[in-house]
C-alpha cells in the first residue's frame, strides 16, 4: 500500500486544482462526535471539486486522522455549496497514460474504501452534484442524505469512454439490486448523460435519507446522531440475486446492443463489471474495475472521449471568434415575437436564466396569453417538483408578459427574438415592423434553423444589429445555441448575443451566415444519403440498423422525433442550394402530403401506411448496414470538409462541439471528425485526417 501512495505523490503535478479535505470534529445532540470532512477546492460552484492525486491523497490523510482520532464516533463526507465532487480530474491525469490511470484506479479505491471498511460508521452528505467518483465516495459510506435540489447524481463514465472505476459497478448492484446499476451506470449514460436530481436520488435509492434548505448539513447532522444512537434503524431492500440479476445483464446487452451496435468497449465492460459482481466478494470486484479501467485507457474510444471531454469544458468556455466580451451590452428586457411552443419554450429560457422581463407577442391576445399560460404552467411544474420555491416561482411569473400591441411591448427591450414560420417573407417582415418600434440598440434575434441571416436583415434601416440565435429542441435541454453572424452584423450586436447566450447557459459557436449553419447542414448530407440509399431499395429497418454507435438514435427514428415536414424543408432548402450533393426524397415528400408524423407505429415498427407510401424502384439496390454506413459516413466526410474550406466555422473541433452538443453525437466518438478518421474514412474521401 505504502509503494501506491508513493506513485500517487510522484504522479501528482502542478496541473491538478487540488480539493481540500477539510476535517473538523461535530458533536451532536446525542453526545456522540461525527469527523465531518469537507471538500473544497477554493473555488465557487462553477468549478466543481474533483479528485486528482493530489486530492486522493488529502481525502486519505483527513480520513486516516478521523480514523486514529478516538474521540471520534464516526465520520462524514460533504462537499462546498452545491457541490460534492464532479469526479476524476481528467485533465490531470489524461498525459500519464496507462500507468497514471491504473495507478488512480487503485488510488481511489484504497482511500475510499476507508469510509466503508476503517471500522466506524461513515456518512456521505450529498449536498449538491455528485457524479462518478463524487457520488462512489458517498457510496462507500455507511450512510448516505442527500439535498432535495441536488442538481445531478450519476455515474457518467461509460459515456466518456471510461467505466465507474472507483467502485461503481460493485457497490450499486449490491445495494440496490442489478437492475438499478444498469439503469445508473448504463442506461442512463447512454441517454444523452442522464442524471437523477436529489429527491430522484432518493427515490431511486441511493440515499437513505433527503432534506431540503440551507440547513441540509444541520439536519443530516442531527439524522446522523439518531442512526449512532439507534433512534433510526435503516433498512435495505434484499437483494435478487438469481432470475432477476439474469434480467438485468439480458436488459443491459441489449441497450448496449442498440445504442452502441457494440462499438463501445466501455459499455460492454460496465455490464461484464455489474455481472461479476452477483458473486464477487469486495477486494475482486474493485480489482476488476482496476483491470477493466487499464484496459479503458488503451482504447482509441478514450482519446476520443478525452478530446469531447476537452470540447465542452474549455472550447464550449471560450468560442472561438467571439469579439471581446466588454463590447456586450446589457439585456434587461426580452421580447419575443410569437407565441407558439417554440417561442414560449424561448420565454421560459429566458425568464429563468436571465430573470428579467420578458414579454410574448401574437397576432391576437388570445394566442399571446395562451404563451403565457405555458411559461405559468411549466414553472408550476418545477414548484411541484421541489426545484423552486413559491416566492420565486411568483416572481418569475409576474416578469412574463403577453401582448398583441408590440409598441407597448418591446418599448424598453434590449434584445427581440422571433420564432415565427420558416419563411423568408414573414421573417423580413416581421423584423421590419419590431424595427418601427425598439431603439437602434435593440438586437434583433431570429432562430432560423436554415435562412440566410444577411437577406433577412438586408432591408432594414440597422442590418446591423441582426443576428442569427438557433435554438435546438427541445430548448431547456439540448445545449447548443449556433450564434450567426451576418454579413453586416456588428461586433457589438455579436457580442450581446454571446453574453446573452453564456446567461442562458448554453454552449455557444460563431457560424459564418451560410445555408442551415452547422448541425442542419451535417444532419442534412445524413438525412439525405440515408434516404437516397432507402429510395434506391434498401428497406427502412435496415438503413436504420446501420447507425447503431455512431448517431444516437436510428435516422428515420431521428426524422420521426424532428418531424418529416421540418426535415423536408431543410432539406430542399440546402438543395436549393448545393443541388449536386443533398437528396430530397420522393418518399419522405409522399410521408409529408399524408400528414404522417413518424416512419414508425406505436409497436416500433415500420407504419404499414409509411411502407405503401415510399417510393419502389424498378430495379432496387439494397445495400448491407456495412455498405450504408460507409456511404454515409463518406459523405459526412466530404461535407465536413467542405464546410472548413468555406470558413463556415473555425476548425473541425467546432463541428464537433457543436455535434456532440446539439445533434447528441457521443463523446466516445469524439464527434464526427474524430469518428471519421478513427474509421480511415477522412483520408479515403480527403485524401487527408481532420486531426
Amino acid at each position: 500500500m505504502s509503494d501506491l501512495f508513493a506513485r500517487a505523490q510522484e504522479l501528482a503535478t502542478d496541473a491538478e486544482r487540488v480539493t481540500a479535505a477539510k476535517l473538523r470534529n461535530v458533536t451532536v445532540p446525542g453526545g456522540q462526535t461525527i469527523g465531518l470532512i469537507t471538500l473544497d477546492n477554493g473555488e465557487d460552484h462553477t468549478k466543481p471539486n474533483t479528485f486528482g492525486f493530489g486530492s486522493l491523497l488529502a481525502l486519505n490523510t483527513a480520513i486516516d486522522a478521523a480514523l486514529a482520532d478516538e474521540t471520534v464516533d464516526a465520520i462524514a463526507v460533504t462537499g462546498k455549496p452545491f457541490i460534492l465532487a464532479a469526479g476524476a480530474d481528467l485533465t490531470s491525469i489524461q498525459s500519464g497514460g496507462a500507468d497514471a490511470v491504473r495507478t488512480i484506479a487503485e488510488l481511489g479505491h484504497a482511500v475510499f474504501r476507508k469510509l466503508g471498511d476503517g471500522g466506524k460508521p461513515s456518512f456521505g452528505f450529498i449536498n449538491g452534484l455528485a457524479l462518478g467518483g463524487g457520488l462512489e465516495v458517498a457510496l462507500h459510506c455507511t450512510y448516505r442524505t442527500v439535498m432535495d435540489s441536488a442538481p445531478a447524481l450519476g455515474l457518467p463514465e461509460v459515456m466518456l469512454g471510461l467505466v465507474p472505476g472507483w467502485g461503481g459497478t460493485y457497490l450499486v448492484p449490491n445495494l440496490l439490486g442489478a437492475d438499478k446499476a444498469v439503469t445508473l451506470a448504463i442506461e442512463n449514460p447512454l441517454n444523452q448523460g442522464k442524471t437523477l436530481g436529489g429527491r430522484a436520488a432518493f427515490d431511486f435509492g441511493l440515499a437513505d435519507a433527503v432534506f431540503g434548505g440551507v440547513d441540509f448539513l444541520e439536519q443530516s447532522l442531527l439524522w446522523a446522531g439518531r442512526v449512532l444512537s439507534g433512534d433510526v434503524v435503516v433498512e435495505r431492500p434484499e437483494i435478487d440475486r438469481g432470475a432477476g440479476w439474469d434480467a438485468a445483464i439480458e436488459r443491459a446487452e441489449g441497450i448496449v446492443a442498440a445504442k452502441t451496435g457494440g462499438a463501445s468497449p466501455a459499455a460492454k465492460q460496465a455490464v461484464a463489471l455489474i455481472a461479476g459482481a452477483r458473486d464477487a466478494d469486495r477486494d475482486a470486484g474493485f480489482a476488476a474495475e482496476d483491470d477493466a479501467l487499464e484496459a479503458m485507457s488503451r482504447t482509441p474510444e478514450l482519446l476520443a472521449s478525452l478530446y469531447s471531454f476537452d470540447l465542452v469544458q474549455k472550447r464550449a468556455k471560450r468560442p472561438a471568434g467571439a469579439p471581446d466580451r466588454s463590447l456586450a451590452r446589457p439585456v434587461t428586457k426580452v421580447g419575443i415575437v410569437g407565441a407558439g411552443l417554440m417561442a414560449s419554450q424561448l420565454a421560459l429560457l429566458f425568464v429563468r436564466r436571465l430573470k428579467v422581463p420578458v414579454v410574448l407577442t401574437d397576432l391576437d391576445q388570445e394566442r399571446a396569453d395562451k404563451g403565457v399560460a405555458y411559461v405559468h404552467a411549466e414553472l408550476d411544474k418545477l414548484l411541484a417538483k421541489g426545484r423552486s420555491n413559491q416566492d420565486k416561482t411568483n416572481r418569475l411569473k409576474a416578469l412574463v408578459t403577453g401582448s398583441m400591441d408590440q409598441a407597448e411591448a418591446f418599448a424598453g427591450a434590449d434584445f427581440v427574438i422571433e420564432a415565427v414560420f420558416e419563411e423568408m417573407s414573414v421573417k423580413k417582415s416581421v423584423f421590419a415592423a419590431v424595427e418601427n418600434v425598439v431603439s437602434p440598440e435593440c438586437v434583433l434575434a431570429t432562430n432560423t434553423s436554415s435562412l440566410s441571416i444577411t437577406e433577412m436583415a438586408a432591408d432594414l434601416e440597422h442590418p446591423e444589429r441582426v443576428v442569427g440565435f438557433h435554438f435546438f429542441n427541445p430548448v431547456a435541454v439540448m445545449p447548443l445555441l449556433e450564434i450567426v453572424r451576418g454579413e453586416q452584423t456588428d461586433d457589438a450586436t455579436l457580442a450581446t448575443a454571446f453574453g446573452t447566450g453564456k446567461g442562458l447557459g448554453k454552449t455557444t459557436i460563431l457560424v459564418k451566415d451560410s445555408p442551415s449553419f452547422i448541425v442542419n447542414r451535417l444532419l442534412g448530407r445524413f438525412m439525405g444519403e440515408v434516404a437516397r440509399i432507402a429510395d434506391e431499395g434498401t428497406p427502412v429497418p435496415v438503413v436504420d440498423s446501420a447507425f447503431a454507435g455512431v448517431a444516437p438514435m436510428p435516422p428515420y427514428m431521428l426524422l420521426s422525433l424532428v418531424g418529416p415536414a421540418i426535415a423536408l424543408h431543410n432539406n430542399e432548402t440546402l438543395h436549393g442550394a448545393f443541388p449536386e450533393r443533398f437528396y430530397v426524397s420522393q418518399s419522405l415528400k409522399r410521408v409529408v402530403e399524408a400528414k404522417k408524423s413518424s416512419f414508425y407505429g406505436p409497436d416500433g415498427a415500420l407504419d404499414p401506411e409509411v411502407a405503401a407510401l415510399l417510393v419502389q424502384p424498378e430495379h432496387p439496390v439494397v445495400k448491407s448496414p456495412e455498405e450504408v454506413r460507409e456511404q454515409t459516413l463518406s459523405a459526412l466526410a466530404d461535407e465536413a470538409q467542405r464546410m472548413l474550406d468555406e470558413g463556415v466555422v473555425a476548425a473541425p473541433e467546432d463541428l464537433d462541439l457543436a455535434m456532440i452538443t446539439g445533434a447528441g453525437f457521443s463523446f466516445w466518438n469524439g464527434g464526427l471528425t474524430m469518428l471519421l478518421d478513427i474509421a480511415g474514412i477522412s483520408e479515403k474521401v480527403n485524401g487527408k485526417r481532420f486531426h
